[in-house]
């Protein structure tokens, strides 16, 4: 976090203005931490939701069969929420001040 003085004539007045000019960044070290604990959790639940789809049996598409684990704890409920939760942390780090 430098700051830059300018100085500069002002035409009109005939005197030195001096401007203090910042260059900061919104974020800190804090909230990029952050940002990625959450983009972990989102990846997580997305890794979680996968599996076979409703009509595979062995890793085979059989249109007779279905199979019961689409609907399974995993996938419908922890899944979600660490989706959620991600969401959740990504909202924080943004909001949060150095």
């Amino acid at each position: 976090m430098s700051k830059k003085t300018n100085k500069f004539s002002a035409s009109n007045f005939g005197n030195e203005v001096e401007a203090t000019q910042e260059n900061t960044f919104y974020f800190g070290k804090q909230n990029f931490k952050w940002m990625l604990i959450g983009l972990a959790f989102i990846v997580v639940g997305f890794l979680l939701m996968m599996g076979p789809d409703a009509n595979t049996v062995d890793g085979k598409f059989d249109p007779n069969s279905w199979n019961d684990d689409i609907f399974s704890i995993r996938r419908i409920r922890i899944a979600p929420l660490f989706v959620v939760i991600g969401f959740v942390i990504e909202v924080y780090a943004i909001l949060k001040r150095k």
